[in-house]
């Protein structure tokens, strides 16, 4: 038996996949999976996030109680809508990112793209272990794993079945925590745009691609208005969202420091 062999879930097609997303770094890092297939443990449907059961209250719960424990201090001195916020920006970031560097780096979206197709282990304090299901042969928008795609035309296809998919499901999730819409889709930005950052930093070839499909996106609905200034560090203005995270209301005294894309943070001058 070949130890280098791939296991039979995963085709060698699907291998290449898995290591092209780890090379990128842990953000983008995911395995693989058939879309009918039951993982089992420790993985879980990611779907369970959303169907008003205890894992999204455990999630933001576990969330609240890092960044309490980062201030040294208890867990109920956390506001829960700010928990739930850093919580529903991390999410974000963890499915924007493969998926992304997927639609880029090989012209690959999955049509119908829901929370039930991913799943994931839900560990706290980094990248927590994500698998994609496996790459689909044609999208039905004229764009195939592999195959070149024009701007708009990979941007509508983000925009229908990430964005409009799990990304809008996570929103609609924590509708119960009190977290604004306009806070919500903020943090999806601002997720979109630190992605394509990292992605253009780890692939220069292709950083033109990257931020042009990100700024495409960021221009697009639900996105569209969340955001100001170039994109992906671009030429100009720096990218600002139109809202905060919260996180700085986490520390003592909600003195923590802003994000560098906060709309709190003091702007700073485009380049000349």
């Amino acid at each position: 038996m070949n130890d280098d062999a791939p296991p039979p879930s995963e085709p060698r097609a699907e291998a290449s996949r898995t290591a092209d997303l780890a090379s990128l770094g842990p953000f983008f890092a995911a395995e693989g999976h058939r879309a009918d297939s039951d993982t089992g443990a420790p993985w879980r449907s990611m779907a369970e996030l959303a169907d008003g059961g205890p894992a999204l209250g455990d999630r933001v719960a576990g969330v609240r109680r890092y960044l309490a424990a980062a201030g040294g201090r208890e867990a109920e001195a956390v506001e829960p809508r700010v928990a739930a916020s850093v919580a529903h920006l991390g999410l974000v970031a963890r499915v924007l990112s493969p998926t992304l560097a997927l639609a880029v780096l090989r012209g690959e979206v999955a049509p119908g793209l829901r929370l039930a197709d991913l799943r994931w282990q839900p560990v706290l304090g980094g990248p927590f272990p994500l698998s994609l299901p496996h790459a689909p042969q044609d999208t039905g928008h004229g764009t195939a794993p592999g195959a070149p795609a024009g701007g708009d035309a990979l941007a509508a296809a983000l925009a229908r079945h990430l964005l409009d998919g799990p990304v809008r499901e996570l929103a609609d999730a924590f509708a119960p925590f009190k977290v604004s819409p306009h806070i919500l889709w903020g943090n999806s930005a601002s997720a979109l745009n630190g992605a394509a950052g990292m992605l253009a930093a780890a692939r220069p070839a292709d950083a033109g691609r990257v931020r042009s499909l990100a700024a495409l996106l960021l221009d697009r609905p639900p996105l569209r208005g969340t955001s100001t200034g170039a994109r992906t560090g671009a030429p100009g203005a720096p990218f600002r969202r139109r809202s905060c995270c919260l996180i700085y209301r986490a520390a003592p005294g909600g003195a923590g420091g802003l994000c560098g894309d906060c709309v709190l943070a003091p702007a700073v001058s485009a380049p000349r």
